[in-house]
């Protein structure tokens, strides 16, 4: 059944993200699994300087039209025949993308996944266009700005197909920055009604499965490594050392409730963007682990210390940016706030342990952790005993 689409309650009780929605989120990181690997073969070849540019440039694609799926999801989900058929196409989109990413990586050819772009992006249009039709006002106006927004950067990404390969990076700058400004223009006058626990819990998710695609990446190189080197004793300490640092990156990111912070626009916008380095050096450290797997049987060219750093350094950045975007914002008192920026120049420092980086990385993480429970532990220790004992009779005495 059809209908117009309406703008979502902000205080909808109950609101939480729908199987679509999973659905959307796992078929997105099938291209960030191929960013992830390209990445990988770079690395391991010696080619860090365009192993990373090109990962940066390709994960802001997906992760950009997953940004404004799920924020346009969380103000405007009507569940209905449109919208279901709508979002599959921009997962089609998603899949041709990925289809490119190998071919855009070694040959500079973008053709494949610019084609998948535009079909995410004018799906998203399309999505938009149907909001306005439903709106009236600011709110219409709000979303004929972000129909006409995303169709400019569009043609904007056609440089993409004409100009050298030594371009392309400053074409990426550069569109991405208009890709970026489209939101904060197009709710100057009135700020869609997404929703804080929704997107607070639409993001969570989204983390969840890239740290799991990490988990499978790394996976799959360990055994991939002992069949063919017959070598545990070199893997299992760099397996371990990365399975550490998975979970914990997992506990640090939902220790706190983070939809309590998202209050208004200026918050969540920096919160959102803030993400692009939260997921792409969450799914750069999966790729680090494969490197570091290659190194340690011989099969990668690059040193230890290289090999190293491609784990601790996006694990570092990980730890850095959750705390600055997302968890400082729930901490009291200096020591809460110093465990996280302290636990990431330690594992930062890993870097220098050589073939014994990854293991330390993980117990760093671990005990980054350990340190963390107990400081709650003892917060809210503390806060009980500062409440007024309570009476077991609560009649007033004589």
């Amino acid at each position: 059944m059809t209908v117009l689409m309406r703008a979502r309650s902000r205080d909808e009780a109950h609101r939480a993200a729908t199987p679509l929605e999973l659905f959307f989120d796992l078929c997105f990181v099938v291209a960030i699994a191929q960013a992830g690997r390209q990445l990988v073969h770079d690395l391991a070849q010696g080619h860090p300087g365009h192993g990373i540019a090109g990962y940066l440039m390709l994960f802001f694609t997906v992760w950009w039209a997953w940004v404004n799926f799920s924020w346009f999801s969380s103000a405007y989900d009507t569940d209905d025949v449109p919208y279901r058929v709508v979002a599959l196409v921009q997962i089609a989109g998603v899949l041709v993308l990925a289809a490119g990413i190998p071919r855009a990586f070694t040959a500079g050819d973008f053709r494949v996944v610019w084609f998948g772009y535009l079909v995410m992006r004018l799906a998203m249009v399309t999505q938009w266009l149907r909001a306005a039709h439903g709106s009236r006002g600011a709110e219409r106006r709000a979303a004929l700005r972000y129909a006409a927004g995303v169709t400019v950067c569009q043609i904007g990404w056609l440089a993409l197909l004409f100009l050298p390969a030594g371009d392309i990076p400053w074409v990426f700058v550069v569109m991405g920055l208009l890709e970026l400004s489209v939101p904060a223009l197009a709710e100057r006058e009135r700020r869609t009604s997404w929703h804080p626990h929704h997107i607070a819990e639409r993001y969570g998710l989204f983390t969840i499965i890239v740290l799991g695609e990490t988990v499978s990446a790394a996976t799959v190189a360990v055994q991939s490594a002992l069949d063919e080197h017959k070598a545990p004793g070199v893997l299992l300490p760099v397996a371990a050392g990365g399975l550490l640092l998975v979970f914990a990156a997992y506990w640090i990111y939902f220790a706190v409730p983070i939809h309590l912070h998202l209050h208004s626009n200026r918050q969540a916008f920096l919160w959102g963007y803030g993400h692009y380095l939260v997921l792409g050096s969450a799914a750069a450290v999966g790729a680090g682990i494969e490197v570091a797997v290659e190194e340690s049987v011989g099969t990668a060219q690059l040193s230890a210390f290289a090999a190293a750093a491609c784990v601790t350094v996006p694990g570092a950045l990980y730890i850095a940016t959750v705390w600055l975007i997302h968890s400082r914002h729930q901490k009291r008192g200096p020591a809460q706030q110093l465990v996280l920026p302290v636990s990431a120049v330690l594992v930062l420092a890993c870097t220098f342990a050589g073939h014994g980086a990854v293991p330390a990385a993980g117990l760093v993480a671990a005990a980054t952790v350990a340190v963390g429970v107990t400081l709650t532990a003892r917060q809210g220790t503390a806060l009980a005993e500062e409440q007024p004992p309570r009476s077991a009779d609560p009649r007033p005495r004589a």
